[in-house]
């Protein structure tokens, strides 16, 4: 099977909307343990906070690990080795494994001293610690099906990650209210339905990648290689994650009101991102392919069409904002205080959409193309030189959730003007199987 020659909106959307599905189901399933564990009682949900924060860290080091991988699958794809592509996909699930139980162990070591940090209280600290021990075993589960995602986006296989998926969470929401009532389980109930999913969607597709290869031993030289492109991806998520903490922080200290409309914002945010990531990943396999298949020209053109793709849907989703300014805070809270303060950031929040659709969709082409040093670069000057200043001169000024908006602003564009200019250089476009 060789990958299409040409990037149509239908073939960016028969990437994307799987894609769109796959992102989804995590965030959608948390919602729904919350809520079956928020009837045991307040002690509960504080504990399935502090512990889903703690492991979340395994979902980001899952995220970087399936981005890595489907840039070098879709590039010994397009170069028509589809064996190749899936020997990505064997190296990325050892290195997965070897991750995932490193993760579990330090889960399983940490989790009091972590809870007790985190939660400040005893009776919190103690039921956090008690579900991470055991939501620790399914680490090495989560790991494998990022990897399986990663290669399977690599070859243009977005139909099955979206079933096991699809499958191991409603698995996951089914078993979760049983084990926590009928059962009896309360707490531990969430936690092993966590574990049962997670490792169940990564055995699944462990088996999907026994069906394509009988060549499964680790080859430490592609594993290092991998390494190298997950270090730089980790570096350049580390650099977003001080921005957002950073942004929570100072808008902390503008009063409740502030911090309140900020989460808000910032939620939001993160859900556009969702929805733009998945186009990011269209651009990932397309883009892989067409550099591994030796045509620059294919390369570039599938770059333009999917910052379009990008651009649109980001200009789409501004214009919903705008819409709903007036109803959407008020999903969130009833206080007019916070509404007041969602206020300021908002034209913010909309004003920046559209550029912040091209910077994910240019993420994505240059993942794609094997050019993450330059983008762990280029997050870490506008992170340094425009992000951080500005908010803490915002702070410094009182200024605001104004202040720290235009703080996120200056990141954004930043960043929209680099992969720009990137864009129109030559320099991403390296032709071949490998970078």
């Amino acid at each position: 099977m060789s990958p299409p020659s040409t990037a149509t909106p239908r073939r960016i959307a028969a990437l994307a909307l799987p894609a769109l599905v796959v992102l989804a189901a995590e965030p959608l399933y948390v919602l729904v343990d919350t809520a079956v564990v928020g009837h045991l009682g307040s002690v509960e949900l504080a504990a399935i906070a502090v512990g889903g924060t703690v492991m979340s860290v395994a979902a980001w080091f899952g995220t970087l690990m399936a981005y890595g991988t489907t840039g070098r699958a879709a590039r010994r794809f397009g170069a028509g080795d589809r064996p190749a592509a899936v020997a990505e996909g064997v190296q990325a699930s050892w290195l997965a494994l070897g991750t995932g139980l490193l993760l579990a162990l330090l889960g399983l070591v940490g989790a009091g001293p972590v809870a007790n940090l985190l939660a400040g209280n005893e009776q919190i600290a103690e039921a956090a610690a008690g579900w991470m021990r055991i939501a620790a075993f399914g680490a090495p589960g989560l790991l494998l099906a990022a990897a399986g995602n990663g290669w399977m986006r690599g070859v243009q296989d977005t139909r099955r990650p979206l079933w096991i998926v699809l499958g191991a969470n409603v698995l996951s929401a089914v078993l979760c209210p049983i084990l926590v009532y009928p059962l009896g389980l309360g707490l531990t109930g969430s936690a092993i339905a966590n574990v049962t999913a997670q490792t169940v969607g990564g055995l699944f597709f462990l088996l999907a990648l026994i069906r394509e290869t009988r060549a499964l031993r680790p080859v430490p030289s592609i594993i290092v290689r991998q390494v190298v492109l997950g270090r730089d991806l980790l570096i350049r998520g580390a650099a977003f994650q001080t921005c957002f903490l950073s942004a929570t922080a100072v808008a902390s200290r503008f009063g409740v009101a502030a911090v309140g409309a900020h989460q808000i914002g910032l939620q939001l945010w993160f859900f556009a991102a969702l929805a733009l990531d998945a186009v990011a990943i269209a651009a990932q396999s397309l883009v892989g392919a067409a550099l591994g298949a030796g045509d620059a020209d294919e390369a570039r053109d599938v770059a333009r069409r999917v910052t379009v793709a990008g651009g649109v849907a980001a200009v789409l989703l501004a214009v919903l904002a705008a819409a709903g300014a007036r109803v959407i805070p008020g999903f969130f809270t009833p206080d007019p205080a916070v509404h007041d303060q969602a206020m300021i950031l908002w034209p913010w929040f909309v004003g920046l959409l559209p550029f912040a659709g091209v910077v994910y969709a240019l993420d994505g082409v240059f993942i794609g193309a094997g050019d993450v040093a330059f983008l762990r670069t280029v997050t870490i000057l506008a992170a340094l030189l425009g992000f951080l200043p500005a908010i803490w001169l915002a702070y410094a000024l009182d200024l605001g959730l104004g202040g720290v908006w235009a703080g996120l602003g200056l990141f954004t564009l930043v960043r929209f003007v680099a992969l720009v200019w990137r864009w129109r250089s030559p320099r991403w476009v390296v032709v071949g199987a490998t970078r």
